[in-house]
């Protein structure tokens, strides 16, 4: 019997991997300046702590992403997700969270605003059994430092005692924007978090103690600092948002936050619908039907874009579906104002209640159109 050449077996060459114990969520938009300064703060700060770095980037146009990818080529603990077409911190955050497998997950901004090197003293907080280990300004040691005008000072002071009123633990800093947790917490809230809005931290909290999971929590202090870099995103729209995030949770979430929003809008537009209504009865002289028509659809035009840019900025309509978008809001909006006919004239027909009937009218068509809107046009 002949026996063939021998097989080489090939040899499979193993090397050892370390998986990361915590991951770094750093959500980003328009932070090139700011990328690789941070990574290596992190570097000097966690030692020999296994880590990695994943940006969230909202498609910068500033090329946030590409540095991060550079940095990726150097470094095999930094990661990219670069995001297209939709935008906000806290679902960057969530979706952070959701892409990696370390069992600790820190929330941190880009702009070095918060302290790094009190990473390590978070982790220890958490390994001794905190869910939640939030970094604070305003605690013992802690500061607002030279980071936020006195304006903004005085803002988030009263945003805090707002959040401390849903809160129902007592936290000095639950505005804060720089935290560490456990990453199977914060996945078990993530499904009933909010994910549009600037302010994550408050919203885990509130949500994990009314779905039964209270989490422990533990505060470490830090200076806040100045930007490094860029410009802050800080502007009236993210103070609404929040807004709405705080009612909706006092609410016990009955409302979405983006409800809010929609309803300020509507708000905004009764008054664009006078104005325009006087304009053309008044100014121009033309009969109130014809009066009446036009300025319902200067409202419903103004209500659109305005909600195009603010309730939904993360789900921004643009080219074409700009315009079949506000086609399709103005008939869901007249199918709104039918309902809100409809409703107020049988409540009406009942009590004769002209307030009650059309207060409860006005109620059906907002809630109407923005949950029909919301489905359809900004889906």
């Amino acid at each position: 019997m002949s026996v063939g050449p021998a097989i080489d077996t090939p040899t499979v060459q193993t090397t050892t991997f370390s998986p990361a114990q915590l991951a770094v969520i750093v959500p980003s938009y328009n932070e090139r300046g700011n990328i690789e300064l941070l990574y290596e703060k992190l570097a000097i700060a966690l030692g020999d702590t296994a880590w990695e770095m994943i940006v969230v980037d909202d498609n910068s146009p500033d090329g946030t992403a590409d540095v991060v990818n550079e940095l990726s080529r150097v470094y095999a603990n930094v990661r990219c997700l670069r995001r297209f077409g939709r935008r906000g911190l806290a679902s960057a955050c969530i979706e952070g969270m959701a892409v990696t497998s370390a069992p600790y997950v820190a929330v941190i901004d880009a702009d070095l605003q918060h302290d790094e090197a009190i990473l390590p003293k978070m982790l220890e907080e958490a390994l001794n059994g905190a869910d939640l280990v939030i970094g604070s300004r305003f605690i013992g040691g802690g500061s607002a430092g030279d980071g936020l005008s006195k304006t903004r000072l005085s803002g988030s002071q009263l945003a805090t005692k707002l959040a401390v009123m849903i809160a129902g633990q007592d936290v000095s800093d639950p505005m804060s924007g720089f935290f560490l947790m456990r990453r199977d917490a914060a996945l078990k809230a993530a499904p009933k978090l909010a994910s549009d809005g600037f302010k994550i931290l408050i919203d885990l909290i509130v949500t994990s103690a009314r779905t039964g999971n209270p989490l422990r929590i533990a505060e470490v202090p830090y200076v806040f600092r100045p930007r490094h870099a860029g410009e802050s995103k800080m502007n009236p729209l993210i103070v609404i948002q929040y807004l709405g995030l705080w009612f909706s949770k006092l609410t016990g979430g009955v409302l979405p936050p983006s409800f809010l929003l929609f309803g300020l809008v509507g708000g905004t537009g009764v008054v664009v619908h006078l104005a325009s209504l006087w304009l053309f009865t008044s100014a121009i002289g033309a009969n109130f039907v014809v009066s009446q028509i036009a300025a319902t659809l200067i409202a419903m035009t103004w209500n659109f874009f305005l909600n195009n840019n603010l309730t939904y900025a993360d789900r921004k309509l643009h080219g074409m579906k700009l315009i079949t978008g506000l086609i399709g809001f103005c008939g869901i909006c007249a199918l709104g104002g039918i309902a809100n006919i409809s409703v107020a004239n049988a409540i009406y027909q009942a009590n004769h209640q002209t307030f009650i009937a059309g207060l409860s009218g006005a109620i059906m068509s907002s809630v109407f159109n923005y949950a029909v809107t919301r489905a359809f046009t900004w889906k």
